[in-house]
């Protein structure tokens, strides 16, 4: 999609005039493309789908407003990255149950709970950091709950090696949100 051999300047003009022909054509050309880098950075494949689903859709309502014909492969690919990272972002604060007033940890202000917030984002961009494997293993099977057997066969990996991964994700994230470690 960087070298743009998928849909040319042309096209893309045509597409932004409302050219209905060269907007399909211009969606058919993103679709795989779009498809792999969301299969890259979103936890499931499920994810990675819906995420390019959403991206099409994007592009197709707002490909009018797109300023420049070069900048379409980075504003479709901002487009899924954001769209990954806003489908991980339930699933790491999810799991945690907020506790009911007079429990400890019982958010009492709005500083805290921005605080609480702050440290759910953290949470997420550390895990967004992973590498690839490393954070599929690691969100399918601490945040998604799936047994190891089924995280391993659905990743195409060996069980020894998807908990090798997830051992070395748990080490990285942990080691990335300590404040003591210094990077």
């Amino acid at each position: 999609m960087a070298d743009g051999s998928w849909a040319s300047a042309q096209l893309i003009r045509a597409a932004q005039a409302g050219d209905r022909e060269s907007i399909v054509a211009v969606l058919d050309g993103a679709h795989v493309h779009v498809r792999r880098f969301a299969e890259h950075l979103c936890a499931t494949p499920q994810d990675a789908e819906d995420a390019a689903q959403e991206a099409l859709i994007i592009l197709y309502r707002r490909i009018g407003s797109l300023r420049a014909t070069a900048a379409l492969a980075s504003w479709m690919f901002r487009i899924v990255r954001n769209e990954c990272l806003r489908r991980a972002r339930p699933l790491v604060v999810a799991p945690v149950a907020a506790p009911e007033e007079g429990e400890p940890g019982f958010a009492t202000s709005a500083e805290e709970e921005a605080i609480r917030r702050l440290e759910a984002e953290r949470v997420a961009q550390a895990i967004q950091q992973l590498p690839d494997v490393q954070r599929r293993v690691l969100i399918m099977r601490d945040v998604l709950g799936y047994p190891g057997r089924t995280v391993a066969e659905r990743l195409g990996l060996s069980t020894p090696a998807m908990k090798s991964h997830l051992h070395r994700a748990r080490t990285r994230l942990r080691l990335s949100l300590d404040p003591t470690h210094a990077c």
